[in-house]
């Protein structure tokens, strides 16, 4: 197959474009929003910290399903945790998640 572009640009492409663990790292980071529970919850986390009663009241879900979300995103490092007393409350680890997510919506035209 013949290649259009110089060497020099195939070999910027070859640098840019990640491979191995950076590759998979990446796929994960970018799985925690493909899922319309996940975005709701990160949309309001994006907003305040919360409990996981208080995210399944406001955002209408199952508390088991919440908490199933909140584990997938805290073992992506998604998410944070603070307790206090017998109650743990969850936040966004970076405001860069909700960036990205209102990256989302300002390249959708909203």
């Amino acid at each position: 197959m013949e290649v259009l572009i110089d060497r020099r640009l195939q070999s910027m492409i070859k640098d840019y474009v990640p491979e191995g663990e950076i590759l998979d790292d990446l796929v994960s980071f970018f799985s925690i929003f493909s899922d319309y529970t996940r975005l709701k919850m990160i949309s309001a986390l994006g907003i305040t910290e919360m409990c996981v009663s208080d995210i399944s009241a406001v955002l209408r879900l199952n508390q088991t399903t919440v908490s199933h979300q909140l584990r997938f995103l805290k073992n992506l490092n998604a998410v944070k945790t603070r307790r206090q007393g017998k109650v743990i409350f969850y936040s966004l680890r970076t405001e860069v998640i909700n960036d990205i997510l209102l990256k989302g919506v300002e390249f959708l035209g909203y």
